[in-house]
């Protein structure tokens, strides 16, 4: 089985500079003008799995609670390491998780529609 995460933002460009040049994810496809949206296919070629952003005239209303997170884990130290120096030099400061589990196991931040993110350390090989 695969698994999509589908989300859709107000500022595709934004979310996918992050998504790509920041977490050093890929650009995996893109559609264009399919019923008046737009969007691209985000991941690591082979997985299964990928995010899959969208936009149209329709803005995001975006609701959700601290508790809903995107849990990225890194398979490497370098791996782990070079995310968050990425993270670090465009500036995008850590957000202290609700729950305190995440504060050991990763580092939390936000993504450009404010989106929790983790990248934790449990997984490193």
């Amino acid at each position: 089985m695969i698994f999509r995460v589908a989300r859709h933002t107000n500022d595709l460009e934004k979310i996918i500079e992050f998504y790509t040049k920041i977490m050093g994810f890929e650009r995996l496809g893109e559609f264009k003008n399919h019923d008046g949206y737009y969007g691209v296919f985000i991941g690591k070629k082979g997985a299964d799995w990928h995010l899959e952003f969208t936009t149209s005239q329709d803005n995001a209303n975006h609701k959700f609670d601290p508790d809903d997170l995107l849990v990225f884990y890194p398979e490497s130290e370098t791996e782990y390491r070079e995310t968050l120096n990425r993270i670090h030099e465009n500036l995008i400061d850590p957000v202290t998780p609700k729950n305190p589990y995440w504060a050991v196991n990763g580092k939390m931040f936000l993504d450009p529609d404010g989106f929790l993110v983790v990248i934790s350390n449990l997984k490193i090989s």
